[in-house]
């Protein structure tokens, strides 16, 4: 419906009024106060109250506090074994760390020891096998001075004949007459000394 203002002016001139709650205009103040808020009602209020609370209080304190409490107690419990079972698998890895640590070490230590090992050994060939080498070249050093020596000799001795030779055809050329094999030695070696 709308509520124009001829509308309006027709309600306001009739001798009843309506309000929103359904009571007259007059009788709003007094008995019909909002219960709450009326003194007459507080006692039974508080009366109810105290019971409401008791028992509320007689709930909590039965029914929802131990669950409460056994709940917090199992978490406490459990964060506790969980704090062990931490610290144990600590213990452990510091262990296991340690004992890895230990045998990095020792296989540190080995290692190097291997190494000097190889490398003593290394050297220890390497002067052997200089040293054999050595007792070759030195043999066959000593070999050929010996086929030197052998063969200057053997070339000296040639030398010699081929010398006496020479003078012997040399003075038979120049004077025609024959020289003897040990007068032309005999000045072969004249000739080597002089």
């Amino acid at each position: 419906m709308l509520f124009t203002p001829a509308y309006a002016e027709t309600t306001t001139a009739t001798a009843e009024t309506h309000t929103e709650t359904g009571v007259a205009h007059g009788a709003e103040h007094g008995k019909g106060a909002f219960p709450p808020f009326d003194p007459s009602t507080f006692p039974s209020q508080l009366l109810w109250l105290v019971i409401t609370f008791g028992i509320f209080y007689v709930l909590m304190q039965r029914m929802v506090m131990p669950r409460v409490g056994g709940i917090l107690e199992h978490r406490h419990q459990r964060i506790a074994e969980d704090i062990k079972e931490a610290e144990r698998l600590k213990v452990d890895a510091d262990v296991a760390i340690a004992t890895y640590e230990a045998e990095l070490a020792a296989a540190r230590a080995k290692g190097q020891s291997i190494a000097a090992s190889a490398r003593e050994e290394a050297k220890a060939k390497a002067e052997a096998d200089r040293l054999a080498a050595e007792e070759q070249l030195t043999a066959k050093v000593s070999e050929a001075q010996a086929n030197i020596a052998a063969i200057k000799a053997k070339a000296f001795a040639e030398v010699d004949a081929v010398a006496t030779e020479t003078v012997a055809a040399i003075v038979e050329r120049l004077t025609g007459a024959s020289l003897s094999a040990a007068d032309a030695q005999a000045a072969v070696a004249a000739g080597k000394k002089g």
